[in-house]
């Protein structure tokens, strides 16, 4: 193509995004992007610097996202976090809604067999969110809140799924959070779990804690998910062997991925 038609299509383009731009929800969707990436609430101050604004410029946007039960605004502190309306609205889109659905009875049925609580989570904005939880039907569990992020590579639900998705997907999410020699070493770890097809290891995250997790769906496929069972370690090796914890997960996830049709 001819450079000066290249340019008049490049112009055009700029002038129609320029013609439909909408400034205020411009500003709300940056506000909810850069929250949902933090881990801590931050005040408005915070927020304007983190996404190149003034405070007067997003002000009104604050308290409408507020007002609309996206953002929560602690009384003391004054500072905002993003509220889980967000994972409500995702829980209406099919792929999430039929996980939901076709996962929760068979949790159920993991949580009472195995005396654990279990979760569900899927790669969401380059870290793994829990898109479902079961709790244990004993007095003292470990529990995961519905919508709460964790970086992918420190927990085993998250390097299931890395291990299992489509290759280019990986090389991207890899990328974004580790160095070129970093990769390869990674990335021969996470051969090793696809090839076992599980995760078995003490939580990176919090102290005493055993994880196990294994792949809903099929490796590379469009819908996967990774299903997780998090003990206590003293309880593992004891009460609950861990070939029993491994067997258990796999065959339930196993089951989830039948009822997804994967």
């Amino acid at each position: 193509m001819p450079e000066n038609v290249k340019e008049k299509s490049g112009g055009q383009k700029a002038a129609n995004a320029s013609k439909y731009a909408v400034p205020a929800l411009d500003k709300a969707l940056e506000i909810l992007e850069f929250l949902a990436a933090e881990s801590l609430p931050l005040s408005q101050s915070e927020i304007a610097q983190g996404i190149g604004r003034t405070n007067s410029e997003i002000f009104r946007v604050l308290v409408g996202l507020e007002g609309r039960g996206y953002l929560l605004r602690d009384e003391v502190s004054g500072k905002y976090r993003v509220s889980l309306k967000l994972l409500e609205l995702t829980r209406t889109l099919a792929p999430v809604s039929q996980l939901r659905f076709a996962a929760q009875p068979e949790m159920e049925a993991l949580a009472a067999r195995l005396g654990q609580s279990c979760h569900l989570g899927v790669i969401h904005q380059g870290q793994l969110m829990v898109v479902l939880q079961v709790q244990s039907p004993g007095p003292v569990s470990l529990s995961f809140n519905e919508g709460t992020l964790f970086p992918l590579l420190q927990t085993v639900s998250g390097r299931v799924l890395l291990a299992n998705c489509d290759a280019g997907r990986r090389a991207d999410l890899l990328r974004s959070g580790l160095k070129a020699d970093e990769i390869a070493k990674v990335e021969r770890s996470l051969l090793a779990v696809r090839e076992a097809g599980f995760e078995l290891r003490t939580s990176e995250l919090t102290d005493g804690v055993t994880d196990c997790a294994a792949l809903v769906g099929q490796p590379e496929g469009a819908t996967i998910a990774a299903l997780a069972v998090s003990s206590l370690t003293s309880v593992v090796g004891k009460q609950l062997e861990r070939e029993e914890l491994v067997n258990a997960v796999r065959s339930s996830a196993g089951r989830i991925s039948g009822a997804l049709g994967l």
